[in-house]
């Protein structure tokens, strides 16, 4: 899967960003200081960003932005949904731009990157010069409930595991019953119920279940994220009016977008995509045939890369 990426790069420079009196966010840059800009949104919320996501990108011709959001990866605090809401990243965003003295930039989005990625641009069209959109997730509430439950038509002996790990009394609202050991503050109840909710996420992203990314999944540093923003996130509507992001879509219609989504993504079904893509019939939708969710499977990470030297190339997308 790596081969079909940009080598491997490394931060020129990074730091640290107070954002408040609770929240640190990590930072970094890679490539070219003088070129495009571009900012990688991670997933999750709380997935955080890998040395990965920095070879979407041809290094010589952008100026690659990548940060781990509130409470992910190596922001800290780590797993904290305090001060946490859509508005809160998107502020985040602006305040990064203007510290870099950023003008406008390529926003590229998977999965709630995707999400983010619109409310931002929504928020500030001006800052943006287009989209790169991946694995769509609107955070409607059929979608929060197709998650949490409807997964299960697809996965249903992980799912068995996921309602498992709740009370049997609580299994009729799973999201809220996961919320109540989520948001505890003692490790010893939140840390098996984020495992859980993260193995179960894990276990779905590929078309084909991969081993190494469900034991990394359920690892501490990515569980802790994982779990407790997921279920912040989908419990509040990711802190936005119900289908704003669709309702909202004429605000950034003028920009080139292209929309990335694998036929067999059972974590963000493509309904979403076409969705979007019907509401914004300016952007381009590619439909990858034999893929699920994950960014790096094969035909998937092949239409990034395409998408992103598109618009080196051209400023737009075919």
């Amino acid at each position: 899967m790596s081969d079909l990426l940009f080598p491997d790069i490394q931060p020129h420079r990074s730091g640290r960003l107070a954002v408040d009196d609770v929240h640190t966010l990590y930072w970094e840059e890679c490539g070219n200081p003088d070129g495009v800009p571009v900012l990688f949104l991670h997933g999750g919320p709380g997935g955080g960003t890998s040395p990965m996501h920095r070879r979407f990108f041809d290094p010589a011709h952008y100026r690659i932005v990548l940060f781990d959001q509130r409470g992910a990866g190596q922001s800290t605090p780590l797993g904290e949904y305090r001060n946490n809401t859509t508005a809160h990243l998107i502020a985040d965003i602006e305040v990064l731009r203007q510290m870099l003295d950023v003008q406008q930039w390529l926003v590229f989005g998977g999965s709630w990157g995707s999400t983010l990625a619109l409310a931002y641009g929504e928020a500030h069209p001006e800052a943006c010069l287009g989209f790169i959109l991946r694995g769509i997730f609107l955070c409607t509430k059929a979608e929060v409930d197709w998650f949490v439950n409807g997964i299960g038509h697809f996965y249903p002996e992980v799912h068995a595991e996921f309602v498992a790990q709740v009370p049997e009394a609580g299994r009729g609202n799973l999201l809220e019953a996961y919320s109540q050991q989520l948001f505890n503050d003692d490790p010893a109840v939140y840390l098996p119920a984020a495992r859980a909710w993260s193995r179960y996420e894990g276990s779905c992203l590929f078309l084909e279940p991969q081993s190494s990314t469900i034991a990394q999944f359920e690892t501490d540093a990515v569980c802790t994220s994982l779990g407790r923003l997921e279920a912040h996130y989908m419990r509040y509507g990711a802190f936005m009016d119900e289908d704003q992001l669709v309702q909202q879509v004429g605000k950034i219609r003028h920009l080139p977008a292209v929309i990335i989504q694998g036929r067999y993504d059972v974590i963000c079904p493509p309904k979403s995509a076409y969705r979007l893509h019907q509401a914004w019939p300016e952007s381009t939708l590619h439909i990858i045939p034999d893929a699920g969710h994950a960014a790096m499977e094969p035909g998937t990470a092949t239409a990034l890369m395409k998408a992103t030297e598109e618009f080196k190339l051209q400023g737009k997308f075919s």
